[in-house]
């Protein structure tokens, strides 16, 4: 009986885990920035609407989504959506998150003003 509770308290531990938004706060030359678990910073794409990322093909190649697992749940200001191609991604406070394939290193903020349409994500 203590071995099948101790199993069951595991598996929701690491299902918790599992389903919490893969990001944490780095800090740069311009302030504190929303980063992947890799410490490489986070976009938003203005031309995004809550729930939705218009960022696709060419533009994804670029601006990688912030990936998510089928079955990741909302965590806060944190929520999955679905993109056109099926997969799905984080967002937060309904705005889809993106890396920028230029930065090269944490701290790095280089796609922040691309094209006046991309801004760090703030924590």
């Amino acid at each position: 009986m203590r071995t099948a509770i101790v199993a069951t308290a595991a598996f929701f531990l690491i299902a918790g885990a599992a389903a919490a938004a893969p990001v944490t706060t780095v800090s740069t030359a311009k302030g504190d920035v929303l980063a992947g678990e890799n410490g490489m910073t986070l976009y938003t794409f203005k031309n995004d609407k809550k729930g939705v990322s218009n960022c696709n093909g060419g533009c994804a190649k670029n601006w990688p989504p912030l990936a998510a697992a089928d079955g990741d749940k909302a965590d806060g200001p944190y929520s999955v959506i679905e993109r056109k191609d099926g997969s799905y991604q984080w967002a937060k406070n309904g705005m889809p998150l993106y890396f920028w394939i230029k930065d090269a290193k944490k701290g790095d903020t280089t796609g922040d003003g691309v094209n006046g349409v991309w801004d760090i994500a703030r924590p």
